[in-house]
């Protein structure tokens, strides 16, 4: 399936004339299914020599009706972008599945079937139009820091295998019909990087761009990411990449959120994401996080009334129930303007 000719043009048009609504988590949503090794093996994958429960992205090959029920959830509740179910869905990532070899199929399966539910819902609704972003999401490697305290020069991921893996979910996903490139939840600005060098590997041959929003993660109190940047600093390592919007996402939840999406806002001369966590991990809620969706929508708004804003949704923990409140409360609220470009001299 092609890219949408106006996608881009759309998306910028939208984001300047009001906040758009991401969806919300999916595995908080697939729990809610109790689902078995059976359902995750399915008819296709009913003889894998290793265990697949936990792998919520195969899903889109042996449960598709799952996650076709989700996306048409987070739609009625007013989503206008709904994430692919590929958080995990590169080679990289699958390793851990032996399902290596499945990770182009998963990447279009996955986009297809946003795809199929997105059309839908605009077909409803044309003056609403969906868009589909092709998630991108970390890897569980980290290309900046050593996974061995006595050896801090160790790696267990290689750059060039990163933008490998990367390119392939890229392939998938633009096949399955993904409007726009989600690189999501950059704990490591390097494996972001990698992300951001296969897409534009991947834009060069194809020759057109398609729209690109990097959201990063602050990891504790700190205000900085995994591999040590502060929020302008991330920014600054990713803005030659002229991403559609930048943000932040996971994390800390929206309320201990606050000063680092201003820091982005403040600095970051495109249009700002950000869709936190339901709060903090509590094993005690339903969904495993804190807050309620009116306390959620509360703190969305607010930045939103102070121009924080373009794009808002939900995170680990969040629900339709979070994203129907946080599209109610900020649905007349005016979007952010985009700043000029900062004069002074960066350094990321």
């Amino acid at each position: 399936m092609a890219l949408r000719p106006d996608a881009t043009a759309l998306l910028t048009k939208l984001l300047s004339e009001r906040i758009l609504i991401l969806d919300g988590a999916m595995g908080t949503m697939i729990q809610g299914y109790k689902l078995g090794e059976a359902d995750y093996r399915g008819v296709c994958l009913h003889d894998h020599p290793q265990d697949l429960k936990g792998d919520n992205d195969v899903l889109v090959l042996t449960k598709p009706e799952v996650i076709r029920a989700i996306h048409d959830e987070y739609l009625e509740a007013g989503a206008d972008i709904l994430e692919t179910n590929t958080f995990n869905s590169t080679s990289i990532a699958q390793a851990d599945y032996r399902l290596e070899g499945h990770v182009r199929e998963i990447n279009r399966a996955a986009a297809a079937i946003a795809r199929e539910r997105a059309d839908a819902w605009t077909a409803k609704t044309p003056d609403k139009p969906r868009f589909v972003a092709g998630a991108l999401g970390p890897t569980n490697r980290t290309a900046s820091i050593s996974p061995d305290v006595n050896d801090p020069g160790a790696r267990n991921v290689t750059y060039d295998a990163l933008v490998a893996s990367y390119g392939e979910a890229i392939e998938g996903l633009a096949e399955g019909g993904a409007d726009l490139f989600l690189v999501e939840t950059v704990f490591d600005t390097l494996n972001a990087k990698a992300a951001l060098f296969a897409l534009g590997t991947y834009f060069d041959r194809i020759g057109r761009r398609y729209p690109v929003i990097v959201s990063g993660t602050i990891t504790d109190a700190s205000g900085r990411t995994l591999s040590g940047q502060t929020p302008e600093a991330f920014w600054n390592s990713v803005r030659h990449v002229r991403p559609l919007a930048v943000g932040l996402n996971c994390a800390l939840g929206a309320e201990l959120m606050r000063p680092y999406i201003e820091e982005i806002a403040r600095v970051a001369d495109t249009f700002v994401s950000c869709y936190p966590n339901a709060g903090l991990p509590n094993p005690m809620s339903d969904t495993g996080y804190d807050e309620t969706p009116e306390e959620t929508a509360r703190l969305l708004s607010e930045f939103a009334q102070s121009g924080f804003v373009n794009l808002v949704g939900g995170c680990c923990g969040t629900t339709p129930a979070h994203i129907r409140a946080i599209a109610e409360a900020v649905k007349h609220l005016p979007p952010r303007r985009i700043p000029a470009a900062p004069e002074e001299a960066i350094a990321a």
